[in-house]
């Protein structure tokens, strides 16, 4: 199948048709970083996704797959010195292959990696940002609780307490992504003492933590979510990170993250079009490709549209980004929108494959479980266009 930096037009029939990003987004990009993301397109391609789903079929973490990440500088992305656009057409990419290690490299580089680069101390960069930009060390970002997800900001109930030798950390924490098997988690927890939410390095083998993985779900099954709870957990002062003192701190990472998602969004479309197309084009009734039929080529052209318009969205967001003018109602609006138009290309992508789209073998119900859940995580789509609607109102419907 055609990368997404083949401009090539390639011949079926003698009818061409083109690779799926059609409007040449990532023709943006300087010819270092084009070489750079077809090299990473044509590793995920080749080495990740034809391996991924079964995986995903048992809800199992492909951890001899995390050197090949590295190798590739998705462990250190946000050190890569690369363009805003590059970053997200990589996100896009790993999405592409597939959303669960696309959540991973994303919160380990937007969340996670720059997050103790960019506020922690200098003890916390020298024990951690060296395993982290090669995988060697992971960690996770423990911000959501059981009770409070929508209204994690105000309602957060985990507590820090300080005392004498450090502090204790007390509370639960749920859907942690990659929470089972992470070295340490970025705890948020409401300081008792001037009511003020802060975040710690919490190592996940110290005494009092306790890690569940949360089975079942629809999607996202390569990602193990947990449930983490902190019982009299004592950390050292040094924990603290010193720049994560309130949570007003970290709201740049949480819009960086949730621009991140919008790149989900679009990633998981370049996949649904080529596995829909891949079909399309296989699968023979009445005598000739389904390819052939009108319907068919209608739900491709479709998904194809909505994959470009996305692309084109979180191109446009990228420069924002650059000129530092992202605000939390752009990333809102941005990824209310990619993954709304993902769901529905997912279903459409789904319906190509008949019968056979319900059988994960052909990623097509793969996908459409898989957006599903960019749809709800990182504020549902109801939240985010709140957000966006109290931005272009002046009206809140939080309160």
């Amino acid at each position: 199948m055609p990368p997404i930096l083949d401009s090539t037009l390639v011949q079926l029939e003698n009818v061409p048709f083109p690779h799926a990003d059609i409007l040449g987004v990532a023709d943006r990009l300087t010819d270092e970083e084009q070489a750079k993301l077809q090299e990473i397109h044509t590793f995920l391609q080749t080495e990740v996704r034809p391996v991924v789903g079964e995986y995903w079929d048992r809800e199992e973490f492909p951890f001899d797959l995390l050197p090949k990440l590295a190798a590739h500088g998705l462990g250190e992305l946000e050190f890569s010195g690369f363009s805003r656009l590059y970053r997200g057409l990589v996100y896009a990419e790993v999405t592409r292959a597939d959303v669960s290690l696309s959540a991973l490299v994303g919160i380990h580089n937007e969340l996670v990696l720059q997050l103790i680069n960019d506020l922690g101390s200098d003890e916390q960069r020298a024990t951690w940002l060296d395993g982290l930009r090669v995988f060697e060390k992971v960690g996770c970002f423990a911000l959501t609780e059981p009770d409070h997800g929508s209204d994690i900001a105000g309602g957060l109930a985990t507590t820090a307490t300080k005392t004498e030798n450090g502090w204790v950390i007390n509370g639960e924490k749920r859907w942690i992504g990659g929470g089972t098997f992470a070295d340490f988690a970025i705890v948020f927890a409401r300081d008792v003492a001037d009511n003020e939410v802060k975040g710690f390095i919490v190592e996940l083998d110290r005494e009092g933590v306790d890690k569940r993985k949360i089975d079942r779900k629809m999607g996202l099954r390569v990602m193990q979510n947990a449930d983490l709870s902190f019982d009299n957990v004592e950390i050292p002062e040094g924990n603290l990170i010193p720049g994560a003192a309130s949570f007003k701190a970290v709201n740049i990472y949480l819009k960086n993250s949730r621009a991140w998602v919008g790149w989900q969004g679009a990633g998981i479309q370049l996949g649904i079009f080529d596995k829909a197309r891949e079909y399309a084009l296989a699968r023979e009734q009445f005598g000739k490709p389904i390819a052939k039929f009108q319907l068919i080529q209608e739900a491709l052209s479709r998904i194809l549209g909505n994959a470009s318009a996305s692309l084109a969205m979180m191109a446009q967001v990228a420069w924002v980004q650059e000129q530092g003018k992202l605000e939390m109602p752009y990333a809102a609006l941005a990824k209310a929108t990619t993954t709304r138009l993902a769901r529905e290309s997912a279903a459409a992508g789904r319906n190509i494959g008949g019968g056979n789209g319900i059988l994960t073998q052909y990623d097509l119900s793969k996908l459409m479980s898989d957006a599903e859940i960019l749809f709800t995580y990182e504020g549902t789509y109801d939240i985010n266009s709140l957000i966006v609607g109290r931005a272009i109102t002046g009206q809140s419907a939080f309160a």
